[in-house]
């Protein structure tokens, strides 16, 4: 059985409601969601459609619109709504007593491990 490690990103409140941080990684930047009722996702900060900066689009419901063309990407699966095609991929984060954690292994993904991890949406 393995243990997932946790890193302590920031306080739930430091993410506005329908925003996003960005945590920057070594190998990208992933973005922090936060939605009006609270729930956080993590996707990797790049639009599968042409690398926009996701952390800087407009987060409505659980769907973040990339800033650069409009796509609209699904927060909790990272899969793009149809008809447009692609997915940025998701990392497990969780959110305990008001602080927002990021599961270690998300920042240390090489790109080959991005892909897979959206293969099975």
């Amino acid at each position: 059985m393995e243990m997932t490690e946790w890193l302590k990103i920031c306080a739930l409140e430091d993410i506005p409601r329908q925003g996003a941080r960005v945590v920057r990684g070594a190998t990208g930047n992933i973005a922090v969601f936060r939605t009006l009722d609270d729930e956080v996702f993590a996707l990797d900060d790049r639009c599968p459609h042409k690398g926009g900066p996701l952390s800087q689009g407009i987060v409505a419901g659980k769907r973040v619109a990339c800033p650069l063309h409009g796509w609209h990407i699904e927060l909790d699966s990272g899969v793009a709504v149809a008809p447009d095609e692609g997915c940025a991929a998701r990392h497990p984060i969780k959110i305990e007593a008001g602080m927002v954690y990021l599961a270690a292994s998300a920042l240390a993904l090489a790109p080959q491990a991005a892909k897979i991890a959206c293969a099975g949406h």
